[in-house]
């Protein structure tokens, strides 16, 4: 099945070699990995459906459109010339639209640089009717069963009026590699990175939701029945992260000595920020509250725990996360579902 209506007469994208070859899936790190506080642009995972397009940066160019007061045509210096931010924020996967209950765990905690993209629209003016953001990135292709010529995504404008939104060619201080977006890629903290469009090469402002593979067919979750019955849609997309933990230390299948003190420490992450973390040794049965520093930007916050050790044989250390509306993780069942590790008391 083909859905490129989205791509009839119109603007005409800059030209890009995509490279099928190039990176399409490495997962760098896992839990017991990442350890930094920020994440070295060389672990952080690589996903990509139809590969990685090749840009030369001279030649691109960017679209602004649709219901703005003025269209434009930004190359890649009118960027650079603009006032930068600075963003820290988490950056995490949301699975595989295959799968959508499964858990990753495929997160980092970046920095990023470029130009706040609500500035930049207030300057061109928005029109009242507008409430979405359309995405288009360079890479396109067939994908579970459904074709594209590029990959699109929307999100609503009042995610906008949040803040730090941006039209990011920087990662970690350095330009972005091509894997990950090079020469401009979209960023929106807080959102699962499926939404942070990569090679971005248009945006288009719509009164509607995108006709997109992956804004109507994958990255969309099902509605619990209550919500369906209160006369709300019967999926909705894959936007705000939700709450989630992920345990660094100990690591899995190592040991630990019976009465010495052993420090369980991670990360935690959701949209709105962490409220609380709370941690099992003993399989979910029972939680005690952890230390959890506080959040800086939109970046995940380290959590840790002092446990002491006193039976000899196998443990199940959990941690689950709650955000500041007092949401938590399930136990299974959820790309957030809670994390396990399994150590061994000796």
């Amino acid at each position: 099945m083909a859905m490129d209506h989205l791509t009839g007469p119109g603007p005409r994208p800059p030209r890009a070699l995509l490279d099928p070859a190039a990176g399409v899936r490495e997962i760098k790190l896992r839990p017991h990995q990442m350890a930094e506080p920020v994440t070295p642009a060389a672990d952080l995972f690589v996903l990509a459906h139809f590969g990685v397009p090749r840009i030369d940066a001279a030649r691109w160019s960017l679209i602004i459109n649709g219901l703005v007061g003025r269209a434009v045509s930004l190359d890649y210096d009118d960027l650079l010339r603009r006032p930068a931010t600075t963003v820290e924020a988490v950056h995490q996967c949301c699975g595989s639209p295959i799968e959508p209950t499964v858990p990753t765990r495929r997160v980092a905690n970046v920095c990023w640089r470029g130009v706040d993209l609500a500035a930049l629209l207030d300057e061109l003016g928005v029109d009242r009717r507008a409430r979405f953001l359309w995405a288009y990135g360079l890479d396109g292709g067939a994908f579970g069963g459904v074709s594209c010529d590029w990959f699109v995504k929307d999100l609503p404008l009042e995610r906008l009026a949040a803040g730090d939104v941006l039209l990011a060619y920087e990662l970690n201080g350095a330009p972005l590699p091509p894997e990950h977006g090079f020469p401009v890629r979209l960023v929106v903290p807080g959102f699962y990175g499926t939404n942070s469009v990569k090679w971005l090469w248009r945006l288009h402002l719509a009164a509607d939701r995108a006709e997109s593979p992956f804004t109507t067919t994958f990255y969309n979750d099902r509605a619990v029945p209550e919500a369906i019955a209160a006369g709300q849609p019967a999926r909705r997309p894959v936007w705000a992260i939700a709450p989630e933990a992920v345990t660094v230390s100990p690591a899995p299948n190592g040991e630990v000595s019976v009465g010495v003190p052993c420090a369980i420490w991670g990360w935690a992450w959701s949209c709105r920020g962490v409220s609380g973390v709370e941690v099992s040794v003993d399989a979910g049965a029972s939680f005690a509250r952890a230390v959890l520093e506080p959040r800086r930007e939109w970046a995940w916050q380290r959590f840790s725990l002092t446990w002491w050790p006193s039976t000899r044989g196998a443990v199940q250390i959990q941690a689950r996360a709650f955000d500041a509306d007092g949401t938590s993780q399930p136990a299974d069942g959820a790309r957030n579902a809670v994390h396990s590790v399994l150590v061994t008391v000796t």
